[in-house]
């Protein structure tokens, strides 16, 4: 039965409004959807200027299709773990070695359990445990930091839990330190030229601006990480391997020096979109010789060492699409 004609004007406002409300609910679902957080790492490290190059590319290439994409500052690979499981990110740079320890349910991440969703997008560059030690602080060996004033790294980091581990290597606890900071890398080069701490311990691709600073706000030098207990270490841990700090790299440091360390990974989860995993993955790789060239660290970069190195968990779908049409896979 057809409507009264003065009910007309009604009906077709209130149908109106329907449609107008259910185009916005649609609009900001498609936003909510395409807004990309990637977790990186402290401000003076090479997570962020990884994680802001690869936003600023895919928010080129994306930019059709609504893509917004950011990069905060974080506290780095545990606590990007902890923000993929609880999806409060989409992607993370995290060291390697946390990759295999989240995947596997093993410390720091046992309470959650297995993370079986956690998925590779690709491989960076190496990330080497570097000490730096005051030159009045009589430290030459990773042996003499016993009772000296220590930065062990801020809590959920990727380097306090490999320091961690090697404080464990070592026979050591947080008072074997006369001093056990936390602190973060943009606080450590200050702390070493107030004289308030005698070692700086940062995991990190060099080079790297935090190494460069507190080599040069006060006298001192690159400590050598090796020994028995590191070398059983290595033996017992198949994502750490040993690496060198570059010579010439730093003032003072013209031979490379002995240390170990794992390679920097990007990871998502198993549920992130897969065209979005392709988009992130090729706007990287159709830029490889720009992205290249925005840190040292990435100088080297090698497709083939990038979808394989280092990895434990599986490629994510949509990364493995854009290999295959590479033919890299």
């Amino acid at each position: 039965m057809t409507a009264p004609a003065f009910r007309r004007p009604l009906i077709q406002g209130t149908l109106c409004a329907m449609l107008v409300g259910t185009a916005l609910a649609s609009t900001q679902a498609v936003a909510q959807n395409n807004f990309v957080t990637i977790g990186t790492g402290g401000q003076t490290g090479v997570y962020y200027v990884a994680g802001q190059s690869i936003c600023r590319f895919m928010n080129s290439v994306g930019a059709d299709q609504g893509i917004r994409c950011n990069a905060p500052s974080t506290a780095a690979s545990v606590y990007n773990i902890q923000q993929l499981r609880g999806g409060e990110f989409d992607f993370g740079f995290v060291q390697a070695d946390h990759e295999y320890k989240a995947l596997n349910g093993l410390p720091p991440f046992e309470a959650n359990g297995e993370m079986s969703n956690l998925r590779t997008v690709f491989a960076l560059h190496p990330e080497v445990l570097t000490l730096v030690a005051r030159n009045d602080a009589n430290i030459e060996t990773l042996a003499d930091l016993e009772g000296k004033r220590v930065n062990i790294g801020v809590p959920g980091s990727g380097s306090r839990d490999t320091f961690g581990e090697v404080m464990q290597a070592m026979g050591w606890t947080a008072s074997s330190f006369s001093l056990a900071a936390a602190l973060a890398p943009t606080e450590m080069a200050s702390a070493l030229s107030d004289n308030n701490l005698d070692v700086m311990t940062y995991v990190v691709g060099h080079p790297s601006g935090a190494i460069q600073e507190g080599l040069s706000v006060v006298p001192s030098h690159i400590v050598p990480v090796e020994g028995e207990a590191v070398a059983e270490l290595l033996a017992s841990s198949p994502y750490f391997v040993e690496a060198q700090i570059p010579g010439g790299v730093y003032p003072g440091a013209d031979e490379a020096i002995p240390s170990f360390g794992v390679n920097a990974l990007l990871v998502t989860t198993e549920e992130t979109d897969a065209d979005t995993v392709y988009l992130l993955v090729k706007s990287v790789f159709d830029n490889l010789d720009r992205f290249k060239r925005l840190h040292p660290a990435f100088a080297e970069l090698q497709p083939e060492q990038m979808i394989e190195s280092g990895i434990s968990a599986p490629l994510h779908e949509g990364a493995i699409r854009y290999y295959q049409e590479r033919g890299w896979l």
